[in-house]
């Protein structure tokens, strides 16, 4: 997939590197826990382990089965990490013996519940970039003020499609019927990774289109692509870089419930105010698809798959950016926050293409 970047700005030539001292993720829970209940509540931060190393080191050290400790969600291997696991409160007499030299506990409470997948607000991001030269460094921080105006598209990171990336074509051959996975942990990652893939494919798209509409007179569009002259002219209107179409399914932002777009000029102005933005289509069963001229580029999409589909933000906005330039060593360090499920290694993409 060639991977459309909405901002038009030329390649950066700066280095990011993800590891523990470039790249720190701190998550945000969804709620505070209540200090009391069932379940031990362990803060810990780690480095160079995926949240299942985690897992598994925490099982073994304190006794208890790996699939009884909980997590909002995966973080990232080649980073410094923070989060929280829930462990039942009867393995809380090993920890004072926990020892690993790639995990610290930062603090301790209790919880009536065990944490689930998804219990999760956000991710807040420290990121470095070196070989910053002066005139770049003025350079993000305008693209960043864009950034803070337009939000950035919602692609899944490259960390969703495997080590060699292609994780996605054995997901496509399992749906085909043409590729058996016995293990239900690879078919699952293999499959949703097919999932993320068709999801990011009609993203480019759309937003490919978008930069037509703003680059093209409505009648060049109209005879290039098809599509109805009144709709373009209206899309052509929109002042959001991200051109919504009749039919989209919109969601309210940050969450609450989806529905279908009517009055295409009054949600383009609501998008633009960042009080909903268009969804997309994590093809399986059980989803809901858009309609109309939206669903005529959605249908190539919409492929029957044997696992749940959901819609996913097409478009974020990051909150609390900020940058400092540290010109005695050509860094340019960023911070920002991004909702669940979101990448920062896609803003870092956009930021720099």
């Amino acid at each position: 997939m060639n991977k459309q970047f909405y901002l038009n700005h030329s390649k950066l030539d700066v280095v990011f590197k993800q590891n523990k001292d470039d790249f720190v993720v701190t998550e945000i829970p969804l709620y505070e826990f209540s200090g009391e209940g069932e379940h031990l509540i362990i803060k810990f931060r780690k480095k160079d382990l995926t949240t299942w190393d985690a897992q598994q080191i925490f099982s073994e050290q304190l006794g208890c089965k790996a699939k009884d400790i909980g997590y909002a969600g995966l973080k990232d291997k080649n980073a410094m990490t923070v989060q929280s696991f829930s462990v039942p409160k009867s393995c809380e007499a090993n920890l004072a013996k926990f020892h690993h030299d790639n995990i610290k506990i930062l603090e301790t409470t209790y919880h009536n519940n065990k944490i689930r997948i998804g219990h999760l607000k956000g991710n807040k991001f420290f990121i470095r970039l070196k070989r910053v030269n002066t005139v770049d460094s003025r350079k993000i921080e305008q693209i960043l003020g864009q950034m803070v105006t337009w939000g950035i598209p919602n692609y899944f990171g490259f960390q969703r499609f495997g080590i060699e990336g292609d994780n996605y074509k054995k997901g496509e051959l399992i749906v085909q019927g043409k590729l058996k996975e016995r293990s239900q942990k690879l078919r699952q990652m293999y499959i949703n990774a097919y999932q993320s893939h068709l999801f990011n494919d009609w993203l480019s798209k759309r937003i490919e289109l978008s930069k037509l509409v703003d680059a093209f007179e409505p009648k060049a569009i109209y005879e290039k692509l098809g599509l109805p002259l009144d709709i373009v002219k209206q899309m052509k209107k929109q002042e959001h870089p991200f051109k919504l179409l009749p039919g989209d399914l919109m969601s309210h932002y940050p969450f609450g419930k989806i529905f279908h777009v009517e009055n295409l000029e009054e949600e383009a102005q609501k998008f633009y105010d960042r009080d909903r933005v268009p969804t997309g289509i994590l093809a399986g069963k059980k989803i809901k698809v858009s309609v109309g001229l939206a669903y005529e580029i959605e249908k190539e999409y919409d492929i029957k798959i044997p696992e749940d589909g959901a819609r996913r933000f097409a478009w974020i906005f990051p909150q609390e950016i900020e940058s400092n330039y540290k010109d005695e060593k050509n860094w340019m360090e960023i911070s920002f926050t991004l909702p669940k499920g979101s990448y920062a290694t896609e803003l870092i993409s956009e930021l720099i293409h």
